[in-house]
Parts: structure tokens; C-alpha cells; sequence
């Protein structure tokens, strides 16, 4: 019985871990961000270049770029604002001087909600493609190559 129970809980366990892994915007981002985001960046916010040509009066109306659909969402991960979700969100814990982005205190009411959801942000962009760099380099920051670009998996 040993010999059956083992393997079948270890299958079951790594099961588990793949559909863990399986992040989508459908399934997962969408209600994440429509909790914790749609109120400053949801139908009601400018589009990104809107935003650009004039942000301080948006920031005033507390509204930031729109990201209310997968389209506009990606436009923060790959191009044109290469890292800026990623930045934005970013725990600071891996960051030079160690301050997490000025979104990271959206993700939640306790530090464990922003950790959590902050892991279904990574899952979802792709461990591996987590980055902060841009499109062009800025700075210290080189920009993000071709290689990191094709780590995101930013699944539907």
C-alpha cells in the first residue's frame, strides 16, 4: 500500500505545482488587477500616450495609464514601457537601494496579500522575466535584450 500511496501523492503534488504555474490574464491577472488596480487604471484612464503628454494632470486625478485589457496591460511588460510593471510592483527587494515600486502597496492590505499577489504578477511575466530594465538603457540600467525579452510568458 506504501508503494501505491507515495507515488500517487507525489504525482498528485507535482500536478499541482504545473497547474500552479499556469498563470494566465484570463484566469488570474484579470480579477487581480480589477481588485486591486481598475480604480486609477482601468476604461476610465488615459491611454499611455495621453498619459506621457500629460501626466501631472493625471496623477492630480489619481488616474494613471490605462491597462484595463490584456493589450493595453502588456504594453508595462514588453514594449513600448518595457519593466514598467515590473518596476512598479517590484518588492524592492531586489533593487539596488532596496525601495519597492510605487505600486507594490496596491497589492494588497497586508504585507502577505502583496507578497501573494505579487507572485501571481511573476508567475504570469515569467520568473526568468522579471526585469527592470527598459527598452533603451537608462542610466546604470542596460536595456533588456532579446534573450530576457523571450523569457516572458504573459499568457492569455
Amino acid at each position: 500500500m506504501f508503494k501505491v500511496i507515495v507515488p500517487l501523492i507525489l504525482g498528485l503534488s507535482l500536478a499541482g505545482a504545473a497547474l500552479a504555474s499556469d498563470v494566465t490574464y484570463r484566469k488570474d491577472i484579470r480579477p487581480l488587477w480589477h481588485a486591486r488596480c481598475s480604480a486609477c487604471h482601468g476604461a476610465q484612464s488615459p491611454y499611455l500616450g495621453d498619459f506621457l503628454e500629460n501626466p501631472d494632470t493625471y496623477k492630480k486625478r489619481m488616474k494613471g495609464p490605462r491597462m484595463d485589457t490584456y493589450a493595453d496591460l502588456i504594453l508595462f511588460v514588453g514594449w513600448p514601457d518595457t519593466g514598467a510593471l515590473m518596476r512598479r510592483l517590484d518588492d524592492g527587494k531586489h533593487t539596488q537601494d532596496g525601495k519597492p515600486g510605487n505600486m507594490y502597496p496596491h497589492l494588497g492590505a497586508t504585507e502577505a496579500e502583496r507578497q501573494k499577489n505579487l507572485g501571481v504578477f511573476k508567475a504570469w511575466v515569467g520568473e526568468d522575466a522579471w526585469t527592470h530594465k527598459r527598452w533603451d538603457a537608462k542610466g546604470d540600467m542596460p536595456s533588456v535584450t532579446k534573450e530576457e525579452l523571450s523569457k516572458m510568458k504573459v499568457k492569455y
